[in-house]
């Protein structure tokens, strides 16, 4: 693994404290509150990581990536201010959604749709204008369909300035670039080396919530999505900061400086 390679990783350059956003689920509404705390907080040698699932859940999902990109245009402004300052770690929210737009190539298109929307992809197809019942009639029709379908989709996302090229912008993890800090959005497998993770970085592991040892060197590894909904866990080597939005809780922003403490907390 090449650490550097920032198509897959992003490496956050001389931090001096790093923010990161736990799941949101298309809950724009606590995202600006979020922002709005973060805004007057955020200092120079700050970096933030969003921990992904923007997408899925909730009723705003295109306010929730406008707001994304607003508050990523507003942090730019700022002096001294870097693109790499900003990532976006992608969730299986995200996940899922790239597996949607390619679902004519799937052995078992309908299962697979079937298993999505369960997991909370029809508020994506809805914020883009689709439903699920107009996927269930392509996939009647066959694969030729399928494409159409899902053709009309990424038009869809495209329409909306910013969006196309946020999702493709997605990094798998992040880390700070002294190995002091992991981000990741479900979870690791400590018995993997971080170049072999592939879905465990959205999916998670029963590993991650017992992990006692430093993990590939890092102090410490923080996650913002938990499936089991247990809520926030700070331990000695693992963290998870999500708060439970799209499912009835808040959204955080926890602020961890270089020794994996957490120095500020913003809940929404």
């Amino acid at each position: 693994m090449n650490p550097g390679d920032s198509e897959i990783f992003g490496v956050l350059k001389c931090p001096r404290r790093v923010w990161a956003v736990s799941a949101i689920h298309g809950n724009a509404e606590r995202l600006v509150q979020v922002h709005q705390a973060l805004g007057q907080r955020f200092t120079v040698g700050d970096r933030i990581v969003y921990l992904g699932n923007y997408l899925g859940r909730g009723a705003h999902i295109v306010a929730t990536l406008d707001e994304l990109l607003l508050f990523r245009r507003e942090l730019l402004c700022t002096p001294g201010a870097e693109p790499e300052d900003v990532v976006y770690l992608r969730g299986q929210q995200e996940e899922m959604w790239r597996k949607l737009l390619q679902l004519q190539f799937a052995p078992s298109p309908r299962q697979v749709f079937d298993w999505m929307l369960q997991q909370g992809a029809d508020a994506t197809l809805l914020a883009y204008g689709g439903s699920a019942e107009d996927g269930i009639a392509r996939f009647r029709e066959g694969a030729l369909s399928i494409t159409r379908w899902t053709g009309q989709l990424r038009d869809a996302v495209r329409a909306h300035p910013g969006h196309d090229e946020l999702l493709a912008s997605l990094r798998r993890a992040a880390f700070t670039e002294g190995s002091e800090l992991l981000f990741v959005h479900a979870g690791i497998d400590p018995h993997r080396p971080l170049s072999e993770q592939s879905d465990t970085f959205w999916w998670g592991s029963g590993y991650f919530a017992s992990l006692a040892e430093p993990f590939a060197g890092f102090r410490l590894v923080v996650s913002g999505y938990d499936r089991a909904h247990q809520g926030v866990r700070l331990g000695p080597v693992t963290a998870t900061i999500d708060g439970g939005a799209g499912f009835g809780g808040s959204l955080n922003a926890a602020c961890f400086d270089l020794t994996g403490q957490v120095v500020d907390w913003i809940e929404a």
